[in-house]
């Protein structure tokens, strides 16, 4: 459905890894390429000061950009990238298979797995973010889940205008659009899209499409 590429969600523009798409893609086909994108890059390099404690595993598939602090007490688990003038920060748990743009910040307590951030990205306290792909500027209050497993263990769809469309993923969190900002303790359930702009209250329960027409208080609904 070609209304569900990344165009409708994010603006590529200025964002290294837009190569993690192909044209015609759905939004969400750039999780499945994210580990040979990776491993199609020469990683290795850390152009930033790694505290004694922070925890490197397969530092050789690690590169991290530029004026990034990472702050003593981190895990990161290559292959990853992190982008340049970004910051991880005590506590923080990088699991691998994870791509992030440039400004970013990856709070205490704060997990990301098999995921994608654009530019400019804060995940700062006590978040979850598996199998998702979060928009340039997109901010999550804290305590924010991305839910990416059915409790069934089936398939994960899609809802998207009356349809189900089936994403042959197992494993998939939300995708988030440009600007989007989830309230302290809100919840999207596995296969979640959200387009630009939205803002979300607090302790929300989301799922389905929304688009950035949407009130915040329909989500109440």
């Amino acid at each position: 459905m070609d209304s569900l590429t990344p165009n409708l969600f994010f603006s590529l523009e200025g964002f290294a890894h837009s190569k993690l798409w192909n044209a015609g893609d759905f939004v969400w086909d750039a999780l499945k390429n994210i580990r040979n994108y990776l491993l199609s890059k020469k990683l290795g390099t850390i152009a930033c000061v790694i505290p004694e404690t922070v925890h490197l595993v397969f530092p050789e598939l690690i590169s991290i950009g530029e004026g990034t602090v990472i702050e003593p007490g981190a895990y990161i688990q290559g292959p990853c990238i992190i982008g340049a003038n970004s910051r991880i920060r005590h506590g923080a748990y990088i699991r691998g298979d994870v791509i992030t743009g440039e400004g970013c910040v990856i709070g205490h307590d704060t997990e990301i797995k098999h995921s994608i951030l654009l530019n400019n990205v804060s995940a700062a306290h006590f978040n979850y973010v598996g199998d998702s792909i979060l928009g340039n500027g997109v901010n999550l209050g804290a305590g924010v889940k991305c839910a990416n497993f059915r409790l069934d263990k089936a398939l994960i769809t899609v809802a998207f205008q009356g349809q189900r469309l089936d994403t042959n993923l197992k494993k998939f969190g939300a995708i988030l659009g440009d600007d989007v900002q989830l309230g302290c303790n809100c919840v999207t359930n596995p296969g979640t899209l959200v387009a630009k702009g939205v803002i979300c209250y607090p302790c929300l329960n989301i799922g389905g499409y929304v688009a950035s027409s949407v009130k915040t208080q329909d989500l109440y609904r």
